[in-house]
């Protein structure tokens, strides 16, 4: 080998696009500049050999992470969130529009973001925009400033600095995106279908009620509908209801713009097993029963479900409802950017899925 390096990692074990294999990964100024075979002749660096149980994986991308800073620091911030990341093996993160104050929904916002984000990242971080009410007709501003795509609500968001979009509000956005080649990724669920969060239970079937799959199901149709009449870029974030893969995947092949993510919490939690006041295990939409999360694995492995991200979203402990479990008062948002790897592996593991796929 020729290049130039600073490190050299050597492992029986790496992923690569062929599949594992052994090899060596030569680095220069923080950069990968190659991946050669294990008995290539090595440059005068130090040299990492892994162990015969580890593997070398390349960095995850996790695009759902809710951060919180400014504004909500207590909740997350990038300092913690970026640690978190990089022990769980994730090296880029896309910031999501809300709970900071002020949300990503205008340049101004996305500036304050980057300056509070300066000097605490350990990995790399990027932002999504918001399309809000307020943000509309200048959505192009934000895309220029170099955010990912927009961020939206079909019901409310949980936030009241971030409302939610009506159904003509939503098809103007996705006129507005598609007109610069944007991306739209949205939270669907029907707002008409859920029951409010006035009511209160420590019953996490109540909860489970409150968000039926056909909040989710409806909402999905009004969302392709209004991505095939404008031809924008649409993403579905946090899918947990396998009763709309049908209809998602009939509107890919007649080539609507589709992509959809799930998390780990809808892979591997059941809802028979959410103990009454397990208010920790509360998100939205919810993690349903377990014959829906295997079909969630079969739509995952045959690519109907795109990807899986974490959809990271923390609060401080007394924000869910930890002494008294009440799961209409616990806000709904599951901590996992550090342990989505290991669990969405874990769960392909048990069904016979290579550490490739």
């Amino acid at each position: 080998m020729s290049e130039q390096a600073d490190l050299v990692v050597r492992a029986d074990r790496v992923l690569t696009p062929d599949g594992v294999r052994a090899a060596v990964v030569l680095v220069a100024d923080g950069r990968i500049v190659r991946v050669g075979a294990v008995d290539d002749a090595l440059p005068d660096a130090p040299v990492v050999q892994l162990a015969d149980d580890e593997v070398l994986v390349p960095g995850l991308v996790d695009t759902h992470v809710h951060i919180n800073e400014p504004g909500r620091t207590e909740w997350e911030g990038f300092a913690t969130a970026t640690r978190a990341a990089a022990a769980g093996g994730v090296t880029t993160v896309l910031d999501m529009p809300l709970n900071s104050l002020p949300p990503t929904i205008d340049v101004e916002a996305l500036t304050a973001k980057q300056q509070a984000a300066a000097g605490k990242c350990r990995i790399d971080v990027g932002f999504w925009g918001g399309a809000v009410p307020a943000s509309l007709g200048r959505l192009e501003e934000l895309w220029d400033a170099g955010v990912y795509g927009f961020k939206c609500f079909l019901l409310d968001s949980g936030v009241p600095e971030f409302p939610h979009l009506t159904t003509p509000q939503l098809y103007d956005a996705m006129r507005e995106i598609a007109a610069f080649g944007g991306r739209l990724i949205v939270h669907a669920e029907d707002g008409g279908l859920i029951r409010s969060d006035d009511w209160h239970s420590a019953r996490y079937p109540d909860f489970l009620d409150s968000r039926p799959q056909e909040s989710e199901t409806r909402a999905i149709s009004t969302l392709i509908a209004a991505a095939r009449a404008t031809g924008c870029r649409t993403h579905i974030v946090h899918l947990s209801a396998a009763d709309a893969l049908t209809e998602i995947a009939a509107a890919r092949d007649d080539g609507v713009q589709l992509t959809v993510e799930t998390c780990p919490h809808y892979l591997t939690l059941a809802a028979e097993d959410i103990v009454d006041g397990a208010t920790q295990f509360k998100c939205c939409p919810p993690v349903r029963d377990g014959a829906n999360a295997e079909l969630l694995w079969t739509a995952l492995v045959d690519g109907v479900i795109d990807f899986v991200v974490t959809d990271h979203s923390p609060s401080t402990p007394e924000l869910k409802a930890l002494d008294d479990g009440d799961f209409g008062r616990a806000w709904g948002g599951i901590s996992s950017l550090q342990l989505g790897l290991s669990l969405v592996w874990t769960g392909a593991h048990e069904r016979g899925l290579p550490l490739s796929d």
